[in-house]
């Protein structure tokens, strides 16, 4: 529920992204370094937030996220310069970064004692909640202001932590149970050989979170401003994305168990290039559409793979040390592309995102053999 609450509110944010742009007069570029302020503050906060989960546990840390988050996602509609948009969404970020670093971490857990590689299934509910999420912003875009919108994600957001937080409060794993399971609780220094294949898989991470927030951010501006999309129709360009990418996510397990982590990291890294580059050179709205759709399948397991990797390698430290550098992304992708769309094109700034799939899949390759002790 968690999982699909996070998906579920970004989405109405991000769909509300093209109005919230004309209600603050921000050109591309302006607006990607108001954008910047979502991944800044999930970045800030990301390691903070490893700490906490080790003080106090996964779980609470997720519930109080929670409840922040929602509490956090109605002020964006209620600015009206580029300097406020981006101020208010250093405080969106840093409840996003919080959020998915504690239930990710918590999902680590859960895959140990399971003894079964179901990391994608939770991120499959992410994305199932960013699908129902972008669905819903796209019938109400034309009828319901953003302030609203944001208000009423709000409240449902808050109604949803209520009435599932204190379920998982009262289900904590204890330590030892997450040892005998077979869960890496680690206790000493990470040897450097460790350090850097966190690094390595939290690159890896940082590859295909730079795609899933240049389609977020972007994606319905693409559609909209270069392929003259209905708004309703520029915001399903989201909810396409996010259907295939659940649908990669609910057949996830049996695709590694089959398949394998390295075989899974470069045949997804493969097909999101491929499918990014008919998504953004494509010349008809329907034809964008289908390329979002492979691409979204492509970077389904990329994410859920390269941190789960990394919590097995070091815990909630290895989770927020990967998520921070994946979400450095999200950091480097809205400028980059506002910038990149300013000087060339909207289309020619998200091939980028095709180069940094392919990027993820090589990277994946030479991660094959990246098995070593974790601590000194």
């Amino acid at each position: 529920m968690f999982f699909a609450l996070d998906g579920f509110l970004f989405a109405g944010w991000v769909v509300r992204i093209p109005a919230i742009k004309q209600q603050t007069g921000a050109s591309a570029a302006t607006l990607g370094l108001a954008l910047l302020g979502v991944s800044a503050g999930a970045v800030i906060t990301m390691m903070l937030t490893g700490r906490l989960c080790r003080r106090f546990g996964s779980h609470a840390v997720t519930v109080a996220c929670g409840a922040l988050l929602p509490l956090s996602i109605a002020l964006p509609a209620q600015t009206h310069s580029a300097l406020s948009l981006g101020l208010v969404l250093l405080v969106f970020g840093a409840a996003y970064g919080g959020m998915n670093v504690a239930m990710n971490s918590a999902a680590v857990d859960l895959v140990a004692t399971l003894r079964r590689p179901v990391m994608p299934s939770f991120h499959a509910a992410f994305s199932l909640g960013g699908m129902v999420g972008a669905g819903l912003g796209g019938l109400v875009a034309g009828s319901l202001s953003a302030s609203a919108h944001l208000f009423a994600l709000a409240g449902i957001g808050l109604l949803v932590t209520v009435f599932t937080g204190p379920s998982l409060l009262r289900n904590r794993p204890a330590p030892a149970t997450l040892e005998a399971a077979g869960a890496r609780v680690p206790r000493q220094r990470l040897s450097p050989r460790a350090r850097r294949i966190v690094a390595l898989f939290g690159v890896i991470a940082l590859c295909t979170a730079y795609g899933e927030g240049a389609l977020a951010d972007w994606g319905a501006l693409h559609l909209e401003q270069d392929l003259g999309a209905h708004p309703g129709v520029a915001a399903a360009g989201y909810a396409v994305f996010a259907l295939t990418m659940t649908a990669g996510r609910l057949t996830g397990t049996l695709l590694l168990e089959r398949l394998g982590q390295t075989r899974t990291l470069v045949l997804g890294g493969a097909t999101a290039a491929a499918g990014m580059l008919l998504g953004s050179l494509a010349p008809t709205t329907w034809a964008a559409l289908a390329g979002f759709a492979v691409t979204g399948l492509g970077l389904a397991n990329i994410f859920p793979v390269a941190v789960g990797r990394a919590g097995e390698l070091a815990g909630p430290s290895g989770v927020a040390a990967a998520s921070t550098l994946g979400y450095g992304g999200m950091l480097l992708g809205p400028p980059a592309i506002g910038l990149l769309a300013d000087r060339f094109s909207l289309p020619t700034a998200l091939t980028t995102v095709a180069l940094l799939a392919a990027a993820a899949a090589a990277l994946g390759y030479g991660a094959r053999n990246a098995t070593p002790d974790a601590r000194t």
